[in-house]
């Protein structure tokens, strides 16, 4: 009996990594970002290129809420997040300019 040649049977196949994998290994933002706003608004400005509330925030960051609603002040008077109050929910989103910011 002969061995099967190798692939035999088997299709091709393609493989791609994870999305957002490096971010969420490397955990920060670029260090350009990082010394223009301070790497906990950096990190806010990119985690928030999907909504995302002051207690996720902080939860996420391993920050108080209180330190996270001061970030957000600071990047919402920049122009860089935008805000939306749903009941007692607020989220925030990174605005145009702070998607230009963050590319």
């Amino acid at each position: 009996m002969s061995a099967p040649s190798a692939g035999a049977g088997l299709a091709p196949r393609i493989r791609y990594p994870a999305r957002g994998l490096a971010t969420v290994r490397h955990g920060g933002p670029p260090t350009a970002l990082a010394d223009l706003l301070g790497r906990t608004r950096a990190r806010i400005l990119a985690l928030l290129a999907e909504p995302g509330s002051t207690t996720g925030l902080a939860h996420r960051l391993g920050v108080s809420t209180g330190t996270v609603s001061r970030h957000l002040g600071v990047l919402h008077r920049a122009g860089l997040v935008t805000r939306a109050r749903h009941g007692h929910l607020v989220p925030y989103l990174r605005s145009p300019l702070g998607d230009q910011l963050s590319a």
